[in-house]
């Protein structure tokens, strides 16, 4: 059984690697398209950013993604057959340059196999287990956490909030990617009204940012004896200083836009989608490095439950919790997970993925400087927010969503939605396709490691 733990480990490891060249074209394509980098500067660049994630992002993603299934009914085979499932399916997305999301592939894979191992133990027919001392009957769908409510009127979880972030993670990225196209044009105008409105914007978003800081006493483990560098360089603190410092940058900008001629103002737009595809590789290695760290997390759960071992005795890289806000625990999580976790995906991004590079960039619409920072900020800002509320979004989507909003900001028909359409197909199938993939790889797991 520690082999097979081991074999997961490896393998979700390996998922994440497919996962940084999968999906590096969602931080670089709009820069390799406006020829701002060249392609393997870009990867260097979305792969530098990717791994930095590590000091910024908490666990929220991973936790949530560790609870797809109820580790205590499930196995470590559900698991290895997710995983592959995952695999398989990215592999072939990426073959034929489809930009399907690897997050729901993950998550579909898991929840698929889950189901099949349900039926193949219960049937369809309902059976009873022991949670905390009371008997709770269950049905073979109960395995997967489909929907849990928030805490305290929080944001609720399951796979059914993921599903429908398939739609309102690009509906957001377009929402806000048109809103900032439509401020900044307005900017390019001599007029005082967007003056005065950027300068507002600049205002509000410095005391909602300031709201949201964690303050020293807050803080569980302060990183310095400094009051000052602690709540800096605190990681819930420093994502809100980068949507701070975006907002401000483009502001700063659309104040001055008007005064700059236009090649003054496309130069400085290529300056700025340095910064904007920093966010965004940023943003994804935070995003989609912790889904597989809860994969991870979810196994080493599994494997302490059917082993019937205490935690403590297990040794130190192997101590792993899942948090449960009803009991009031917290999660644990060993320093080696994340750390691989980004180290894996930042490779993959080094990797390149030059086929879905040419769909995100040329494909959908034409982008410039001017749409690519438009697009890779509100990407970037959809997944900060989304992370903040632990929601596991696609990074894939949010980007797409993006660029077909700085698209719309033209005409309609600057969008190719022949193309949009085809995405489209692709992002309801991958949660079915995947599942039914990974239920199909643990019956016939099942026959050799029954």
């Amino acid at each position: 059984m520690f082999t097979l733990l081991i074999v997961i480990i490896v393998l979700a490891l390996i998922f994440d690697y497919i996962n940084g060249f999968h999906d590096a074209a969602n931080a670089i394509a709009t820069v390799v398209a406006t020829k701002v980098l060249s392609p393997f500067q870009a990867v260097l660049w979305a792969a530098f950013f990717n791994f930095l994630a590590y000091w910024v992002f908490g666990l929220g993603v991973a936790n949530t993604v560790a609870k797809t299934a109820n580790s205590s009914e499930i196995d470590l085979v559900v698991i290895l057959a997710g995983v592959i499932a995952a695999i398989i399916w990215n592999l072939i997305t990426w073959w034929q340059g489809i930009p399907s999301s690897s997050s729901h592939t993950l998550i579909g894979g898991f929840a698929g196999a889950a189901i099949a191992h349900a039926i193949a133990i219960h049937g369809f027919s309902d059976y009873t287990i022991v949670v905390d001392n009371v008997a709770q009957t269950r049905h073979w769908y109960n395995i997967v956490s489909w929907y849990k409510e928030g805490k305290d009127g929080g944001m609720p979880s399951g796979v059914v909030v993921i599903i429908a972030f398939i739609i309102l993670a690009p509906l957001l990225g377009a929402l806000i990617s048109y809103f900032i196209s439509i401020w900044l044009l307005n900017a390019s105008k001599k007029s005082i009204l967007p003056k005065l409105f950027t300068v507002a914007l600049m205002i509000a978003s410095v005391w909602f940012v300031s709201s949201q800081m964690i303050p020293y006493d807050e803080i569980e483990k302060p990183r310095f004896d400094s009051h000052f560098w602690s709540i800096v360089f605190e990681s819930h603190n420093i994502k809100w200083f980068l949507v701070a410092f975006i907002i401000l940058s483009i502001s700063t900008f659309a104040l001055t836009f008007s005064s700059l001629s236009l090649q003054k103002a496309d130069s400085v737009l290529k300056k700025m989608q340095l910064l904007s595809s920093a966010a965004f590789s940023l943003g994804h290695g935070g995003n989609d490095s912790q889904k597989v760290m809860g994969i991870i997390a979810a196994a080493v759960a599994v494997y302490i439950n059917q082993t019937h071992s205490l935690v403590l005795n297990l040794p130190h890289w192997l101590q792993v919790v899942l948090p449960d806000d009803d009991k009031g625990v917290e999660g644990l999580m060993p320093d080696w997970i994340p750390l691989a976790c980004y180290t894996a995906i930042a490779v993959g991004t080094l990797s390149g993925g030059w086929k879905i590079v040419k769909t995100m960039g040329t494909k959908i619409t034409k982008v410039t400087s001017f749409e690519g920072v438009a697009a890779e900020t509100a990407g970037a800002l959809t997944l900060y927010f989304t992370e903040h509320f632990k929601i596991p979004v696609s990074t894939t989507h949010t980007i797409t969503g993006s660029i077909i909003g700085v698209g719309l900001t033209k005409r309609i028909s600057a969008v190719r939605w022949g193309v949009t359409v085809s995405l489209l197909w692709a992002w309801v199938l991958t949660i079915p396709v995947s599942g039914l993939l990974a239920a199909l790889v643990y019956y016939f797991l099942k026959i050799f490691l029954a």
